[in-house]
């Protein structure tokens, strides 16, 4: 992998991440911006203990352009997008209009190739390794920044979900604090570790999961299984067998065996009842623990969290989409329409010959 940094016309920060090394990146920004100008403020809400963004600079952001007017292809003659050179293979950029900036974090965007007719499961194993390969990086290089405490790489994939560009993208946000979802699974983590003198949580979940009939699929170095209260009609969570904090932890035998064990996972979700022209949408996120301390999570180090990556549809069934409702949005309780044993039976059943 070559890595080339450089600046867009306002100042943002754009790498290029290579698969040749001989590549050169010297391509200049012609537009003629202005300074970002964001208003992220963090607000935390005294009731429930969590962060909320107020970023109102967002309601501006680009929304459903043409094609030929999207700002995730490369450059070509006059037209002028975010990424200026002509090609690329990936590329990741301070987005133009974040959630988080300056002393609330900072967001980024990830593009996965300059194909726009592609998705994530058209990758090459070769593309989707160079992904990861960026994925990594990122969470390294913004762990470091003083502002962050957890940095979080994720995909939004298809309308139904709200993407409001349609070039296979997406995204990472690295928060100035502990979201709220990874801290109630520190929370967890910290109180079965007390009640079971040293256990880890993590690695108890993956055996009973392992046991049980709701896997997807195993290899050598990873296992994808629909856990047992799935909060969605098709969830799957996949895991490294050896347990690592973050992706910065992944040997190179699990690096290595990523791409083809991910792309089959998102072939499968696409097989269920995804089309040409509607294609499955979906959620893809990495958990990963988080740099700040962990002084509030009793007897839990940084080691304790396992890495895992979390991919879910909100589509239940053909044509049908799963709304978060009264319950869901109002008190935070799932109601899931489809027992876990049948997805995973059902993603077992789609799987490539």
């Amino acid at each position: 992998m070559k890595k080339t940094s450089t600046r867009l016309a306002d100042g943002r920060e754009l790498i290029y991440y290579d698969l040749r090394d001989d590549r050169v990146r010297d391509a200049v920004d012609r537009r003629p911006l202005e300074r970002t100008v964001t208003t992220s403020e963090v607000r935390r809400d005294p009731l429930l203990g969590d962060s909320v963004a107020i970023a109102s600079h967002r309601q501006g952001r680009t929304y459903h352009p043409p094609a030929d007017e999207c700002p995730l292809c490369p450059s070509e003659g006059d037209r002028l997008s975010e990424i200026p050179d002509s090609s690329y293979d990936v590329v990741v950029f301070e987005n133009r209009f974040p959630s988080l900036a300056g002393d609330s974090g900072r967001c980024e965007v990830v593009c996965f190739t300059s194909d726009h007719n592609a998705s994530f499961a058209d990758l090459t194993e070769e593309q989707a390794r160079l992904v990861l390969d960026a994925w990594t990086d990122r969470t390294s290089e913004l762990s470091h920044l003083p502002a962050v405490e957890q940095v979080f790489c994720f995909e939004n994939r298809g309308a139904e979900i709200g993407v409001t560009l349609g070039h296979p993208h997406g995204q990472i946000y690295a928060y100035p604090f502990t979201t709220p979802r990874t801290a109630l699974m520190l929370r967890q983590l910290a109180q079965h570790k007390e009640a079971t003198g040293g256990e880890n949580l993590f690695d108890a979940v993956l055996e009973r999961e392992l046991a049980d009939e709701r896997v997807v699929l195993t290899s050598e170095h990873w296992v994808a299984f629909v856990p047992y209260a799935a909060h969605w009609p098709y969830e799957v969570h996949l895991y490294p067998r050896r347990r690592v904090p973050d992706l910065l932890g992944l040997d190179e035998d699990a690096r290595s065996e990523f791409p083809q064990v991910y792309l089959e996972l998102l072939k499968r979700f696409d097989r269920i009842f995804g089309t040409q022209e509607s294609p499955t949408p979906y959620i893809a996120a990495w958990h990963q623990a988080p740099f700040g301390a962990l002084e509030e999570f009793d007897g839990v180090v940084r080691d304790d969290f396992a890495l895992h990556l979390e991919l879910f549809t909100i589509r239940r069934t053909s044509g049908k989409l799963k709304f978060l409702a009264g319950s869901e949005s109002g008190m935070s309780v799932f109601i899931n329409d489809v027992p876990p044993e049948r997805a995973a039976e059902r993603l077992r059943e789609v799987a490539s010959s």
